[in-house]
C-alpha cells in the first residue's frame, strides 16, 4: 500500500499539478474577527523531469516482466490517471 501511494505521488509530480491557495485577511473590531479580504489563486506546478526519470527507471524492470494483458491493464490505468489530471 505504501509503495502504491509513493508511486502515485511521484506520478503526480512527474505530470505536474495545480494547487489552490486561499489567503484571508482579518480585522479585530470590538473583540471579534471580521473577514476583510479573501483571495483565491491557482498555481500550476510544472512537471518534474527527475520524477519522470525515477518512474521510468523504476518501471522498466516491472514492464519487461509483464504479460501483454498486464501491460494493457497498466496502459488503461495510466490513461485514466492522465485524464483525471
Amino acid at each position: 500500500m505504501k509503495k502504491d501511494k509513493l508511486k502515485s505521488a511521484i506520478m503526480k509530480v512527474a505530470l505536474g499539478y495545480t494547487v489552490e491557495e486561499v489567503t484571508e485577511e482579518y480585522d479585530a473590531k470590538e473583540g471579534e474577527l471580521k473577514l476583510i479580504r479573501r483571495k483565491e489563486t491557482k498555481k500550476d506546478v510544472p512537471p518534474d523531469l527527475k520524477a519522470v526519470k525515477l518512474l521510468l527507471d523504476e518501471g522498466a524492470a516491472d514492464y519487461a516482466a509483464m504479460s501483454d494483458e498486464e501491460l494493457e491493464k497498466e496502459k488503461q490505468r495510466l490513461l485514466k490517471m492522465l485524464k483525471e489530471e
